[in-house]
């Protein structure tokens, strides 16, 4: 199994300023930028323009190392531990399928393994540690 994990940053609202600060902090480039809005729309939870102007997924490298910011989906609530979690990169259902089975053990199902307009496979858990993974599988070749 080919496996990459990278921290993932959740901030409330301010993913933009997030962004920034970690260009001048750590050097970090920004490879992809998505805003909320960008992506499909649900015309039964229509979003505001300030909920469409927020960050839905950025992915930036600071020095070898990529990691990834955004601001929480409107209405996910915040909670201690999900701030910062890690997203793990797999190349197939099955591992996707493999991980998501074996950290929800005990844990918490936050997002269940499902195809997103993103991923063919995407989930969000809290492990019974509490530490929150995002499984996330890339197929862009």
């Amino acid at each position: 199994m080919k496996l990459q994990m990278n921290p993932y940053i959740l901030v409330d609202g301010s993913a933009r300023e997030a962004i920034a600060f970690y260009q001048e902090a750590l050097g970090a480039v920004v490879l992809f930028k998505q805003t909320m809005g960008e992506g499909p729309q649900n015309p039964d939870a229509p979003m505001t323009e300030q909920e469409k102007a927020q960050i839905a997924h950025a992915v930036l490298l600071a020095g070898e190392t990529k990691f990834f910011v955004a601001d929480y989906e409107p209405g996910m609530p915040r909670s201690r531990g999900n701030s910062i979690n890690i997203c793990l990169t797999v190349e197939t259902e099955t591992e996707a399928q493999q991980l998501f089975t074996s950290l929800k053990a005990g844990g918490t199902v936050d997002i269940e393994l499902a195809p997103a307009y993103y991923s063919p496979a995407y989930g969000m858990v809290t492990d019974k540690f509490g530490v929150c993974f995002q499984i996330f599988m890339d197929n862009r070749k």
